[in-house]
């Protein structure tokens, strides 16, 4: 059995992952090259890089739904060898299921540890109230709006109570002025708990406003460019967080990395 280090929630080890595109003469597609970093317990990492840098790829290898093509990809000191079902998941897409609830969806992932009926329904009301959407717990999913579906969907995953959450531009499609009040919230229900948070955005300054920790990643085959400490202190204020003189400074460096690689491309 592998010792679990105290100081990390998971790890990557030297991972390459190759994909074989259909065909016999295709070439394999190298997505991330020699890829080494650990996030610890109750930290927040963001992942940013040029599209196509292996950033998803990243989550996937940590959910088990794909496998390193060489290296390690570890969790709680065991490696990920299957899919990963001690860790959440939340993508672009709210999948919540059509048929279900917002209160039923919610509680989708207690129902699966076999949580028994009160207690599940009890932290499902609870995290629905802590992001405003008291009310609407009967309502189907086609009744809400996106910010709504994404709220249910964030907190059916934090209610799942994992101690690593993995989220893949879980804000992309929608409105600024949304966008920048869901980042309050999950800001505030990270709070509650402290999971470890790996969190791939396209969005610098969502990065800045979000993370304890960012890496920015090159243009395919994805390696890790620079790693950059957020050094602004919590909790964070997100609609002033430009107002911050270590904010510029941060991004202009974000900025400037990113630019090289787009421009290498």
């Amino acid at each position: 059995m592998v010792s679990k280090p105290l100081d990390e929630a998971v790890r990557l080890e030297s991972v390459y992952k190759a994909f074989v595109p259909r065909g016999r003469s295709a070439q394999p597609l190298l997505a991330l090259e020699d890829v080494t970093f650990a996030a610890r317990p109750g930290e927040f990492v963001s992942l940013v890089g040029p599209s196509g840098c292996g950033k998803s790829t990243v989550l996937n290898l940590l959910a088990g739904l794909i496998q390193p093509s060489a290296g390690r990809v570890v969790h709680q000191g065991r490696p990920v060898s299957g899919v990963n079902t001690e860790v959440g998941y939340i993508t672009q897409e709210d999948n919540l299921l059509p048929w279900r609830s917002m209160l039923r969806n919610v509680e989708y992932g207690l129902e699966l540890r076999h949580v028994p009926k009160a207690e599940r329904r009890r932290r499902a009301r609870e995290f629905i109230e802590l992001v405003g959407l008291a009310g609407f717990e009967n309502h189907y999913p086609h009744e809400l709006s996106g910010g709504m579906r994404k709220r249910a969907g964030i907190v059916r995953t934090l209610a799942y109570d994992s101690d690593v959450v993995l989220m893949d531009e879980p804000f992309g499609p929608l409105d600024a002025q949304t966008r920048v009040i869901l980042q309050d919230e999950l800001l505030k229900l990270w709070e509650l708990r402290r999971p470890a948070v790996l969190f791939v955005t396209h969005d610098l300054v969502e990065a800045i406003a979000l993370s304890d920790r960012i890496l920015t990643f090159t243009c395919r085959p994805g390696r890790i460019k620079r790693e950059y400490e957020v050094a602004l202190p919590r909790p964070r204020d997100v609609f002033h967080i430009h107002d911050l003189p270590q904010f510029r400074k941060l991004y202009d460096a974000l900025w400037d990395d990113i630019r090289m690689e787009i421009a290498a491309t």
